[in-house]
């Protein structure tokens, strides 16, 4: 049994690691609030705005004026990885890398095996495991997580924007963590560009759209003033999903921590006050085996 002063010491350290991790709940948790609000908001408007985006398109031929909408052959690929600056958040880094990991090994193996599969990092945590394992990122935007702005997302969807019309890229993906709640999140591969046409209903095949709008001046100029809001609404959109669920994810793992904390205070009180009594009794037996040799 470990001694008295070996026990006192494990009780001061887990009593000062408990402390750190209920502050960095508490912290997290006020975090949460304002970034979950930010996202409830933020939803309606760009599924709204997607919506009559790809209804409107679906109603539109492709030419070299709709460019965002033209399907190509997927010889190139880009994959928008968005982790997060700093851990203690459980497994929300490490899902996304391997599925990140997955994606390149299997649906684009063939594009990845020619090296023509690329990544953009928003987020340390994905920049640091993939630079290390030597995969091509050609670029990392950790910065945006210390000042989450649309215009700050928005310049980083005008870059893959601009890549896509100029055929750098055949098709560009976003993966990241979708927020349902403090303790769940969803893990998201999204199609970014080419946008993608309105999803097959489950009643059955899809029909020709009907749009009860009036368009001014006409539909094709709607369209191309459409496409380059709703992309960086979208962008913006996953990386306030993916913030909000890291902050979910690090407030969970930091109460699991506390608890655990609380658990292995117990036991090491219990073993504290074992090795007391210990002591204790000890020191009787030898006052007493003293005494009864002094009357011998």
């Amino acid at each position: 049994m470990a001694g008295l002063k070996e026990v006192r010491i494990r009780i001061a350290s887990v009593k000062s690691t408990q402390q750190i991790t209920n502050a960095m709940k508490m912290v997290a948790a006020s975090k949460l609030r304002k970034a979950q609000m930010a996202i409830i908001k933020l939803r309606p408007y760009a599924a709204k705005l997607r919506e009559i985006l790809q209804n409107l398109s679906a109603t539109i031929d492709s030419s070299d004026e709709n460019v965002f909408t033209q399907e190509r052959k997927p010889e190139k690929i880009l994959l928008i990885v968005i982790a997060s600056n700093r851990g203690l958040c459980g497994a929300f880094n490490s899902n996304i890398m391997k599925m990140a990991v997955q994606l390149m090994g299997t649906t684009y193996h063939q594009q990845f095996n020619r090296n023509n599969v690329s990544l953009i990092t928003i987020g340390r945590k994905a920049s640091e495991y993939f630079r290390k394992r030597k995969y091509n990122v050609i670029a990392s935007h950790d910065e945006l997580f210390d000042q989450l702005t649309f215009a700050n997302a928005a310049v980083i969807a005008e870059k893959m924007m601009k890549g896509f019309a100029a055929k750098e890229f055949d098709r560009i993906d976003l993966i990241y963590n979708q927020f349902k709640n403090a303790a769940v999140q969803r893990l998201i591969v999204e199609q970014y560009l080419p946008i993608a046409p309105p999803e097959a209903s489950t009643q059955g095949p899809v029909t020709k759209v009907e749009s009860d709008y009036i368009f001014e001046p006409d539909q094709e100029t709607i369209v191309r003033e459409l496409i380059p809001k709703t992309l960086r609404i979208q962008l913006f959109k996953a990386v306030l999903d993916s913030y909000a669920s890291e902050q979910g994810a690090r407030m969970t793992a930091m109460n699991k921590a506390t608890e655990n904390a609380k658990d292995l205070l117990r036991s090491l009180n219990i073993s504290y006050n074992k090795a007391r009594q210990n002591a204790i009794t000890n020191a009787i037996l030898e006052i007493v085996s003293g005494a009864e040799a002094l009357k011998g």
